[in-house]
């Protein structure tokens, strides 16, 4: 089994699952485009609601994608990311049972409750999934550059130490499919952010012209093992969304008009 791997559900529906998560039986799943019901230009698997697509097929899409995954849509939480750095614990008293259940002004979902699948969309922007075996504790994070650059997985971790017991040595991550240091150029406002945040900022830029290539996969994980995540506990995709649009949804190659993904994990 590869790190990463992409699969095709008997409803149509193809997403990604990552084996150290895989190995301890973990409800997650990364979705790709393909499988859903929506129409040009989100064909087709468009779990975005706020994309412009017609809301009943997004929520038919979030429907088959869940049951692809083994979790329960009529218990989906989700949230509306800002991409700021909000970090919000998910309880069962929060769960809408067969409406959509958004958390307003949030970038990152941790959850205890079993049976609570937690999910966030991506169109470019990196996904990362945490996981604590130990303390049976999941979460998700929005990470573009603004909530790189705020340190949103960091974050997450310390909310899940505070709220949980979480030790950041027995925590899973996986960063999933998202836009690539092969794409990815930045202007001087994300280099002067980076620098502010990260002692090492200019080991993840690359120059080109006027402009840099930022690999936001390695700042993720290197601010996840500034804080004692182990490096074998963290598999990174290495899937290029803007290079892989027949697979995935891409912001930057669909010029702002297209779908999301979604990353989602359940106890």
């Amino acid at each position: 089994m590869k790190d990463f791997s992409v699969k095709r559900h008997d409803n149509g529906v193809w997403f990604g699952t990552f084996k150290h998560l895989d190995e301890l039986n973990i409800k997650h799943g990364v979705s790709s485009r393909l499988g859903g019901r929506s129409k040009a230009p989100f064909e087709s698997l468009n779990l975005g609601l706020s994309t412009g697509d017609d809301p009943e097929v997004v929520k038919a899409n979030r429907r088959l994608f869940c049951e692809a995954v083994g979790v329960d849509v009529d218990r989906l939480v989700t949230a509306g990311q800002v991409h700021g750095d909000r970090v919000y614990v998910v309880e069962e008293k929060d769960v809408k049972v067969g409406e959509v259940t958004l958390i307003p002004e949030t970038d990152a979902l941790v959850t205890a409750a079993k049976g609570v699948p937690i999910m966030l969309s991506f169109a470019d922007c990196v996904p990362v999934l945490l996981y604590d075996p130990v303390h049976q504790v999941a979460a998700v994070s929005h990470a573009g550059w603004r909530g790189t650059v705020a340190k949103i997985a960091q974050k997450t971790i310390k909310t899940m130490q505070e709220q949980f017991g979480t030790r950041t040595g027995e925590c899973l991550a996986a960063i999933a499919p998202s836009i690539g240091a092969c794409c990815y150029e930045v202007d001087q406002t994300v280099t002067s952010a980076l620098e502010q945040s990260f002692s090492w900022w200019q080991e993840v830029i690359v120059p080109r012209g006027d402009r840099w290539l930022l690999d936001l996969w390695e700042t993720n994980r290197r601010q996840l093992t500034d804080i004692g995540v182990q490096p074998e506990n963290i598999i990174i995709s290495g899937v290029c969304t803007n290079c892989n649009t027949q697979l995935f949804y891409s912001y930057r190659a669909g010029k702002g008009r297209t779908g999301r993904i979604g990353a989602i994990i359940a106890l």
